[in-house]
């Protein structure tokens, strides 16, 4: 069984439900066998840094946590509306198509 996103690491996305509702954001990272998602300044939490080496500094870090994919919406690039995506085939390759505007990336 194979586990897929429907985003992928580059896209704007914008997050749907949750405490950071409404916000957009570049994905940094994805994680398929978790389904989870890395976005660019959203769901910001607080860590505690222990200092490893000699000299490093420790402390509270703020850095972006991950989230589950579901609750990200990709935006289309043409368009620039939250949307779903549809795939056609286009030259031999599985291209994304979006719902609203049909436009290809």
């Amino acid at each position: 069984m194979t586990n897929q996103v429907h985003v992928k690491k580059g896209d704007t996305v914008v997050i749907i439900s949750g405490r950071d509702k409404d916000k957009r954001g570049k994905v940094l990272e994805v994680s398929p066998k978790e389904g989870k998602i890395i976005i660019e300044g959203c769901n910001i939490v607080t860590k505690h840094v222990k200092p490893r080496k000699m000299g490093q500094p420790g402390g509270i870090i703020k850095a972006e946590a991950p989230m589950y994919a579901c609750k990200a919406m990709l935006v289309c690039p043409k368009c620039s509306k939250p949307t779903r995506l549809a795939h056609k085939e286009v030259d031999g390759k599985k291209m994304r198509v979006c719902k609203k505007c049909g436009e290809t990336f």
